[in-house]
């Protein structure tokens, strides 16, 4: 639990340094759910019926463009071989990274998602199921996808490949947590949206860090 914390400490003081590259996730995340009434329009029903689809494809888009980056820096300076010589601290480093990677990216993206829905108009009884979707969805993304970024780490040209991994993942998780915030603007309960995204959580949180330490011995070794 003490390396957890400190690997933690450690990526979060090394993203302050950094500041453009944990942002630019969120600037896009925040300008392309901004700039589509140009593309569509001023019409308030037309904006509110395609805002809940709208802001969960766009921050699937923002969390898979800052993935890419997730052991990248790591892999350059031989740090990830290091970790790799060692299976149960490779798996603390997993379950920190992509602790840390999730309170980086996706975090800033769920509080600010709010404001940008309600600027399309969307519905203030179904704000706070978005914020609790994304929430729940971010965390399945990010470590689901952190699968594909282990096993395509140290191959060049490997943003398609990543995309064409997880993607096929990412469906179930966007078809929830869209219906969720759909289901909540006509009324209904999204109880049973919500639940499925939770379970998804948990599962991605509990297993994927395995996966993404194997994955990881076998791409360096």
């Amino acid at each position: 639990m003490i390396l957890f914390w400190r690997v933690l400490k450690q990526q979060l003081d090394l993203a302050y340094e950094h500041k453009t590259a944990w942002l630019n996730p969120l600037l896009f995340f925040a300008l392309v759910t901004l700039l589509f009434p140009l593309a569509l329009g001023a019409s308030t029903s037309n904006l509110a019926a395609v805002a809940p689809g709208l802001v969960w494809i766009t921050a699937l888009l923002a969390t898979l463009l800052s993935l890419e980056t997730l052991f990248r820096d790591d892999v350059a300076d031989g740090t990830l071989e290091l970790w790799c010589a060692n299976q149960p601290s490779l798996l603390v480093y997993a379950y920190a990274k992509l602790s840390a990677h999730w309170l980086l990216y996706c975090l800033p993206l769920v509080l600010i998602s709010p404001l940008l829905a309600y600027s399309l108009h969307l519905p203030m009884v179904a704000l706070a199921v978005l914020m609790l979707s994304l929430l729940l969805g971010s965390i399945a993304l990010v470590w689901l996808g952190a699968i594909g970024v282990a096993i395509t780490t140290g191959l060049k040209y490997n943003s398609f490949l990543l995309a064409l991994l997880v993607l096929p993942f990412y469906v179930p998780v966007l078809i929830f947590g869209a219906s969720a915030v759909e289901i909540t603007t006509q009324g209904l309960s999204a109880a049973g949206p919500l639940y499925l995204l939770a379970a998804l959580a948990v599962l991605a949180v509990t297993l994927a860090p395995f996966a993404v330490a194997k994955a990881l011995k076998l791409s360096t070794s």
